[in-house]
């Protein structure tokens, strides 16, 4: 984490008409969406931090709210890693000083490649140099490359970089692959991919109050619509404040019960006390087995007693494995 002796600066920039603060100004920015900063993703924003440092500027992140695939597809709910709040906390764990978050509207959407440079890099923002992944595309249409930013960064006198794909052997880091992995259950592999264990934030919300009448209480909370999470068992670490707990989290939708709309239900252990209302950090550590209807509540019970014995293993073979956030 990162060593945070001044405010990570926060600016949401297109929601109010103006211009970074001066502690932002002549930034070299690295642009992206930044869903999960994965590790492929901190590879661009590490590059923009060491350009920077050269030469005594800020480095900062410049990223896009709602995604743009939310702003074209609006009914068509997707699978993000880290909404904006979870994606600002980690950006803020890393070395960079702040973060420009760009409202991605119609206007945005139809601003030509070459307006995107002059008008939104140059002429509002003040950048003073660019790294991006060798993937990214901007402007209408998707019509700005990297050769085209390059080149009109030479032409400009702005300094760009294009980041290679980085792989991890023959897999190249990215948000899709990562979502594969977690809709196959695959945390473990998800966390490889992310440099940390995925994790969910949510506000804990008040259940059936099952979990209590079987002698596993449950901090309960509603994920978005479009999260793809297999169902199942999972071993996770929770946190709130600076206090962390493992525990055993199911998320699905009871088939023992009442197979209702899908509930992240986690029990922490060691723990006896009201979160209601609260925001937690659930990170996912390590898949225990998929969600399955019993013939029994007594059925029920014996097995998550095995799976809380499971739980503790993995958490002890993982360490104090815990996502890198800043609470802002």
């Amino acid at each position: 984490m990162a060593d945070r002796s001044k405010p990570f600066i926060v600016v949401r920039e297109a929601r109010q008409r103006t211009p970074p603060p001066h502690a932002l100004a002549g930034a070299v920015v690295a642009i992206g969406n930044f869903d999960g900063v994965h590790r492929g993703h901190r590879v661009v924003i590490r590059q923009a931090v060491v350009r920077a440092q050269a030469s005594g500027r800020p480095a900062a992140a410049l990223t896009f709210e709602p995604s743009p695939r939310s702003f074209f597809r609006p009914n068509e709910p997707i699978f993000r890693l880290t909404d904006e709040t979870a994606k600002l906390r980690l950006l803020a764990a890393t070395d960079l000083d702040g973060a420009i978050v760009l409202r991605f509207d119609a206007e945005l959407a139809k601003l030509s490649a070459e307006d995107f440079i002059s008008k939104l890099l140059i002429d509002r923002l003040g950048i003073s140099a660019i790294v991006v992944g060798f993937d990214f595309h901007f402007g209408r249409d998707r019509a700005g490359t990297p050769a085209y930013l390059a080149a009109e960064g030479q032409h400009r006198g702005l300094a760009v970089e294009i980041v290679a794909e980085v792989k991890d052997g023959a897999r190249r880091f990215s948000s899709g692959v990562i979502r594969a992995a977690l809709t196959a259950g695959d945390v473990a592999d998800a966390r490889e991919l992310l440099g940390y264990p995925w994790f969910f934030s949510g506000a804990v919300v008040h259940g059936e109050k099952r979990g209590r009448d079987l002698g596993f209480p449950t901090a309960n909370l509603r994920l978005p619509a479009g999260c793809g999470l297999r169902h199942g068992i999972y071993a996770v670490r929770v946190g709130f404040g600076a206090k962390r707990f493992g525990g055993v989290a199911s998320f699905g939708r009871r088939p023992t019960f009442d197979n209702g709309a899908p509930l992240l239900e986690v029990f922490l252990f060691d723990f006896d006390d009201n979160l209601y209302g609260q925001t937690i950090d659930v990170a996912f550590i390590d898949w225990v087995r998929p969600e399955q209807k019993f013939s029994s509540p007594a059925a029920l019970i014996e097995r998550m007693q095995e799976d809380a014995g499971e739980v503790r293993a993995l958490l002890a073979a993982a360490g104090d494995a815990f996502p890198p956030l800043e609470n802002l």
